[in-house]
C-alpha cells in the first residue's frame, strides 16, 4: 500500500512544528529532510544487498528510534548519520546539521525531548516507506519541494 502524501505532509508540518523556536524556519529542513532520508533509505534498502544506498550497522533509522529518551541522543544521531554518510560517499551532504546543537534544539531535557519528539513522528506505521508500493514513487521528491 502506498503512503498517502496527506500523511507525509502531516508529518513534516508536525517536525517543523515540534523544531519551532530554537532556529529561523528556513533551517527545518537541515533537519527534518535528513531524518526523512535516514528512514526513507532505511526502509526500503536495510539489509539489502547490491542497492544503490547501503544503510550501515549503526547507521539507519532503527538506530536512531534506540536513542529516544537518552541524554545523548543529538550526538548519537549526529554519528549514525556519519556512518550512513560514509559508507555512501555522501560526507558533507547529509550530515551538515547538528543534531547536537543546543543554540539550535535547547540544552539537557529539551533537547532530549524534542529530539525524542521529532524522531517519533518519522517512527510512526503510516510512514512505512518499505511498504510503498512501487519503486518509481516520487514521494520523497514531493516531500523535498
Amino acid at each position: 500500500m502506498a503512503i498517502k502524501k496527506s500523511e507525509l505532509y502531516s508529518s513534516l508540518w508536525k517536525s517543523c512544528d515540534e523544531l519551532r523556536g530554537g532556529m529561523d524556519a528556513s533551517q527545518y529542513k537541515d533537519y527534518v529532510l535528513v531524518l526523512l532520508f535516514v528512514k526513507y533509505v532505511s526502509d526500503k534498502y536495510a539489509g539489502v544487498a547490491d542497492v544503490l544506498i547501503e544503510v550501515p550497522e549503526g547507521g539507519g533509522f532503527q538506530d536512531i528510534v534506540a536513542l529516544k529518551g537518552q541524554k545523548d541522543i543529538g550526538d548519537g544521531i549526529n554519528k549514525i548519520i556519519t556512518n550512513l554518510a560514509e559508507a555512501n560517499d555522501l560526507k558533507g551532504v547529509i550530515d551538515v546539521a547538528d543534531f547536537n546543537n543546543a543554540d539550535k534544539l535547547g540544552k539537557g531535557k529539551e533537547m532530549q525531548d524534542r529530539l525524542s519528539n521529532l524522531v517519533a513522528i518519522f517512527e510512526t506505521p503510516a510512514l512505512n516507506f518499505s511498504k510503498n508500493r512501487a519503486d518509481g514513487d516520487d514521494i520523497l521528491g514531493d516531500a523535498y519541494e
